[in-house]
C-alpha cells in the first residue's frame, strides 16, 4: 500500500459576492459547514437555510447569529413539499441540494419514506429551480448510488439520474444540475468515526467491526465543501464529480482510535458493502481523470462542450479496466496518519 497523498482540490474562483445561496438540509453536518465556508470566504448577498427542522434551525441561529450573520435565512420547509420549495428559491442564484434520508437500515424499514424525501424530493427540485430560474445546483450524492446494494443506495442512484436529466429538461440557457459523490464525511452523523467515538467515550470494552477486511474512503467535511465549491467552478451541467481522496482499513481506524481495545467482529449488515465504490467499470467509458478528480460525463446528449474539450492537457485517460473502489486505491491512510488527522480535527485527544 502507498502512503495517502491528500489533494489540495482546486482552489475555486467562482464568485459568490453579491449572490443569494439556498442549501437543502442546511442544518446537518455539510450544511453548516458549507454555511460556515462561504461566510468566511466570500460575501454573499443572502444564504438560506432550508430545512424541515426547526429546533436544528434555533440551535443554528445560536452559533450564527443574526446580529454578526445578518445576511442569514432560516426557511423551515421539506423537500416533499413542492410549492414550499418554489417559494424558498425565488431569487436564488445556486443551490446545494443536501437534504436525504441517508440512514441504510431507517431506508430499507421505512421504503416509502425513502423514496418521498430522495428521489420525489430531487425532482421538486428540479422544478422549483428551472421556475425560478436558478443558474447552477450541485446535488450531494454517495457511494452507495454505484452499484446499490441497498434501497438509500438505489434512491439516490434514481435521484442521480433524475438531476442529470434535468438539465435537458431546462433547456440549452436554462438551469445547469451537476452532481458531487463521495463516502461518508469523517465525524459526521452516523460516520464511523462518530460511532466509535461514543463508544469509547461511554467506556465500550471491545469495538464491534462487522469484517476486518472492510475498508472506506476518507474525507473530511472542510474536503467536502472545498471539493463542491471548486466543482460549481468547472460545472458545465450534467456532471458527477468525484474526489481524489485515501482510503483506510475499518481495523486501522479502531486501533488509531482505541488501540487498547480489542476489536468484536460481528458480521455484515444487511445493506452494507464491504467496500465503498464510486466510479464503477460500467461508468468508465465516461469518465475523464484530472488532478484532484474524477468527472463522470452524462450520456444524454446536453449540447455542452465535454471534459476534454473544456479541460484539454489536464485530462488523463483511464484504463479500460478501471474502476474507483476503496479497496483498490493508490492512496492509503495507516494508523498513525489518521490519528494524526483526527488530532487536526479535534476529534480526539493528542496522547
Amino acid at each position: 500500500m502507498n502512503k495517502a497523498t491528500i489533494h489540495a482540490f482546486k482552489e475555486p474562483s467562482f464568485d459568490l459576492n453579491g449572490k443569494t445561496i439556498l442549501i437543502t438540509g442546511g442544518t446537518g453536518s455539510f450544511g453548516r459547514a458549507f454555511f460556515k465556508q462561504i461566510l468566511t470566504t466570500s460575501k454573499p448577498k443572502k444564504v438560506i437555510i432550508f430545512s424541515r427542522d426547526e429546533f436544528k434551525q434555533h440551535e443554528m441561529s445560536l452559533s450564527f447569529p443574526r446580529s454578526e450573520y445578518p445576511n442569514v435565512r432560516y426557511f423551515i420547509g421539506d423537500v416533499r413539499d413542492a410549492e414550499r420549495l418554489k417559494m424558498a428559491m425565488r431569487g436564488v442564484d445556486y443551490v446545494v441540494h443536501a437534504a436525504a434520508l441517508k440512514q441504510v437500515e431507517a431506508a430499507e424499514y421505512n421504503p416509502f419514506e425513502c423514496i418521498r424525501t430522495n428521489v420525489f424530493g430531487a425532482e421538486n427540485v428540479i422544478r422549483a429551480a428551472i421556475a425560478n430560474k436558478v443558474e447552477k445546483v450541485i446535488a450531494l450524492s454517495t457511494d452507495k448510488a454505484a452499484n446499490p446494494v441497498n434501497l438509500y443506495g438505489a434512491s439516490k442512484l434514481a435521484s442521480d439520474k433524475i438531476l442529470i436529466a434535468g438539465n435537458y429538461l431546462s433547456g440549452a440557457s436554462g438551469t445547469r444540475f451537476s452532481i458531487v459523490r463521495y463516502g461518508n464525511v469523517v465525524g459526521s452523523r452516523g460516520s464511523v468515526v462518530e460511532v466509535f467515538r461514543r463508544m469509547i467515550q461511554d467506556g465500550c470494552t471491545r469495538i464491534p467491526i462487522t469484517d476486518p477486511m472492510m475498508t472506506r474512503f476518507w474525507i473530511t467535511l472542510s474536503q467536502a465543501t472545498q471539493f463542491v465549491l471548486s466543482s460549481f467552478d468547472m460545472m458545465a451541467g450534467g456532471e458527477i464529480f468525484v474526489p481524489k481522496i485515501p482510503s483506510i482499513k475499518v481495523t486501522e481506524l479502531a486501533e488509531a482510535m482505541a488501540p487498547s481495545v480489542p476489536i468484536n467482529l460481528i458480521g455484515i449488515r444487511p445493506g452494507e458493502k464491504l467496500d465503498e465504490t464510486m466510479i464503477t467499470i460500467e461508468d468508465n467509458r465516461t469518465t475523464s481523470e484530472l488532478r484532484d478528480r474524477y468527472i463522470i460525463e452524462s450520456s444524454l446528449d446536453l449540447s455542452i462542450l465535454s471534459v476534454k474539450e473544456r479541460f484539454g492537457d489536464q485530462v488523463k485517460e483511464l484504463k479500460n479496466d478501471f474502476a474507483y473502489t476503496s479497496n483498490d486505491n493508490e492512496d492509503w491512510m495507516d494508523a498513525d496518519e489518521i490519528r494524526a488527522s483526527l488530532h487536526e480535527l479535534g476529534m480526539m485527544p493528542k496522547t
